[in-house]
């Protein structure tokens, strides 16, 4: 008699995974509104675990201290955003690879808006809360301004400088304009597309330093060429050729025909 098939390792795992996520945020939930009500240094963690209706046991299972229990998507976030910029696809600009980490993010605190809008007020009164909030997001930044330093090249941004400060500036550039775009957001109480709002402060980002990033992975994939993006020259006959990359974005193109034709 043939035994029945054994569950897959994998679809346990995700359920695991499920349940203890879905744990997180029912503590997370009995936190915020006990803060809210109580006040947070009135508020034990005895009692958020007694809200949530677990054991005190089970609440430092998930969270090592009351002040991190109100932040209970990171970990799993942090993990989606790297595994973005992972499976990146080789030809894609690491700054459009890094917006797309970036919105995994942004996912988060959008999916619950009028809980993020009570988060972020409740962390601008408590400093505990404020300092918790602030290492969370640092990770964040850690992760996306490794790949974006693992991806830049000095030489095409600005000949003949090797000083690692651009490619650290440029860096910084990308994770400020994320968190800009929240801060903004949440200061509106949450209203708007917040996706959109990012997306057009990535068009700054990538306007300013677009040319120096994913330009070593360019050359490879174009067999060597000297330039990252879109090269243009003079014939003698003064006629303008300009080769570009298909990915490359018009107004990037349009600039190096503009500086082509420019006299002088």
């Amino acid at each position: 008699m043939s035994q029945p098939a054994k569950p897959a390792r994998t679809s346990t795992r995700t359920t695991a995974s499920s349940q203890r996520l879905k744990l997180r945020r029912e503590l997370a939930a009995a936190a915020m509104e006990l803060f809210a009500t109580k006040g947070y240094q009135e508020t034990t963690v005895d009692e958020i675990a007694a809200a949530a209706g677990v054991a005190r046991r089970t609440f430092f299972r998930h969270f090592r201290s009351k002040e991190e229990a109100i932040f209970p998507d990171h970990d799993e976030t942090l993990e989606r955003a790297r595994a973005v910029l992972e499976a990146a696809p080789p030809h894609e600009n690491p700054l459009d690879t890094v917006c797309r980490g970036i919105k995994e993010v942004m996912r988060m605190y959008a999916a619950s808006p009028a809980g993020s809008v009570e988060r972020y007020k409740l962390t601008r009164e408590v400093p505990a809360l404020r300092e918790r909030e602030i290492a969370s997001v640092a990770r964040y930044e850690r992760l996306f301004t490794r790949y974006l330093l693992g991806h830049f090249d000095e030489a095409a941004h600005r000949d003949g400088d090797d000083d690692p400060l651009l490619a650290e500036v440029a860096a910084s550039a990308v994770v400020t304009a994320h968190n800009h775009v929240l801060r903004r957001w949440l200061r509106s109480g949450g209203r708007g597309d917040v996706e959109a709002q990012l997306d057009r402060a990535f068009a700054i980002v990538r306007e300013t330093f677009g040319t120096g990033f994913g330009a070593s992975r360019a050359t490879a994939l174009s067999g060597g060429a000297s330039e990252p993006a879109a090269v243009a020259a003079r014939t003698d006959r003064d006629v303008l050729v300009t080769v570009a990359r298909t990915d490359t974005p018009l107004p990037e193109i349009m600039r190096t025909i503009e500086a082509a034709l420019r006299p002088g």
